[in-house]
């Protein structure tokens, strides 16, 4: 009996030791971490290639969408295959708006989506290329995630881009073509339209537009601009009534708000004008001989923003008394040199660079200024009458952009008006301050009116 019990015992303690053995060895063969493994990507991956690749404008987009941890896991699965759009359409040929939306921090998922787009779990050399198309599914998790892949003739395309670099880029995980245009899945596409949908929808103001006093230019109901808020009317609409020698406030569009100190920044501006050398003429008209500096002041006080085409001295010096006679001649000179938005340089010599011709509006309606690109500068105007940007942002405040112009610029009607004169040898004027004002004062002394000192 006794022998029985201690044998049972044993039998029991021996069942315990094996049960706790085995579950140990479990746990040693399949430890729990709370660190997730990582795949682990060699210096010979596709990713390294892309990052590393003249594809610039993509791979700053793979980082910038937090992609690289989802690209290592499709790899360490399978080859994939990309298609790299060229540097140019995502950064010219891609419409700023569609960019900057999708560069938003609220915008992180469609941005993704267009990326993973370009990209299908599958690897397609140029030499297996499908002739009679085939379609495959991209590493976009979405509706329509499907690229057409087809070939005509020689020419290879995948949905409406064109290959332009076949097999560009070739390691064992995976392939890159070159191709000529972004692909856009509906879906971002979709995404783009409802929000600037919702945004052109919320710039509405709900009580109706404002309405404007035809007689006084006045808004005849006030509204509540918010501080630094862009102004209720146009800039045409804030405009003196008419250019005269007499001075003429501009209206304000929607009462004396003032966030911004225009009447200080003009000041600044023609201080510049003076201390850089070379523009005293100009700034003789806009102080003495006008009421300029204080109608731009205004302007800008309202919020209103501009950029003035500075002739230089030498410019300044061929204008003929016949120009300047006319009443309200200096004026309308000067306000086809003034254009109701801000421009730098650099941002004029991209516009006439990638577009060609530019036509900027003018504060002389309803004349245009043209500008186009001529050796490295920007040239205005046309024909004899041009004048090219030499002194390049002389002031620049935000709101104010003073750029030097080598002519005083006419609209192209004027110039063709202008009986042109026998040629004559052409000497160069010492410039001086105050010529300007002294010849219109004579002009306005012959006509019997009070000399002006």
């Amino acid at each position: 009996m006794d022998f029985q019990i201690y044998g049972f015992t044993n039998l029991f303690l021996f069942t315990i030791t094996l049960f706790f053995t085995i579950t140990g060895a479990t746990f040693q063969e399949n430890p729990k971490s709370p660190i997730s493994t990582v795949p682990q990507i060699n210096s010979n991956s596709i990713l390294v290639a892309l990052l590393d690749s003249h594809y610039t404008e993509l791979s700053e987009l793979v980082e910038k969408a937090l992609l690289l941890q989802t690209l290592e896991e499709a790899v360490s699965k399978h080859n994939i295959t990309i298609f790299a759009p060229k540097n140019e359409a995502l950064e010219r040929d891609l419409d700023p708006e569609f960019k900057r939306f999708l560069l938003e921090p609220g915008n992180l998922k469609s941005l993704q989506n267009l990326l993973l787009f370009h990209m299908i779990p599958t690897r397609i050399v140029s030499k297996n290329w499908p002739a009679r198309g085939r379609v495959h599914s991209t590493l976009y998790a979405g509706e329509e995630n499907v690229l057409q892949i087809s070939e005509k003739k020689t020419e290879k395309s995948v949905s409406s881009a064109k290959i332009i670099k076949q097999d560009d880029i070739v390691k064992p995980d995976g392939i890159i073509h070159g191709i000529e245009r972004v692909l856009i899945p509906k879906s971002v596409q979709q995404d783009f339209n409802n929000r600037r949908s919702l945004r052109s929808i919320s710039a509405v103001i709900p009580e109706g537009a404002p309405e404007v006093d035809p007689r006084t230019h006045r808004l005849k109901k006030p509204v509540a601009v918010p501080a630094g808020a862009p102004p209720v009317l146009p800039v045409y609409d804030a405009l003196a009534p008419g250019p005269s020698l007499a001075p003429a406030p501009a209206p304000g569009p929607g009462g004396p708000h003032h966030h911004f100190d225009g009447e200080s920044q003009v000041k600044d501006f023609i201080q510049t004008l003076l201390h850089y050398g070379g523009y005293n003429e100009l700034a003789d008209i806009l102080v003495n001989l006008t009421s300029l500096a204080t109608e731009m002041g205004k302007l800008v006080s309202e919020g209103y923003v501009l950029t003035v085409l500075a002739p230089n001295d030498e410019a300044m010096a061929k204008l003929t008394t016949d120009q300047l006679s006319e009443p309200g001649a200096p004026e309308q000179i000067m306000y086809y040199h003034l254009i109701p938005e801000y421009q730098t340089e650099e941002s004029m010599y991209n516009s006439v660079r990638r577009f060609g011709k530019i036509n900027y509006d003018t504060l002389r309606l309803p004349h245009k200024v043209v500008a186009e690109e001529a050796d490295g500068s920007v040239k205005f105007g046309q024909g004899e009458g041009s004048a090219y940007l030499v002194d390049p942002d002389i002031y620049t405040d935000g709101r104010i952009s003073v750029q030097g112009v080598d002519g005083v610029l006419f609209p192209l009607e004027e110039i063709k008006a202008t009986p042109i004169a026998a040629p004559v040898a052409k000497v160069v004027a010492k410039p001086r301050r105050g010529k300007l004002m002294e010849v219109v004062c004579g002009t306005m002394g012959s006509f019997a009116f009070a000399s002006c000192h």
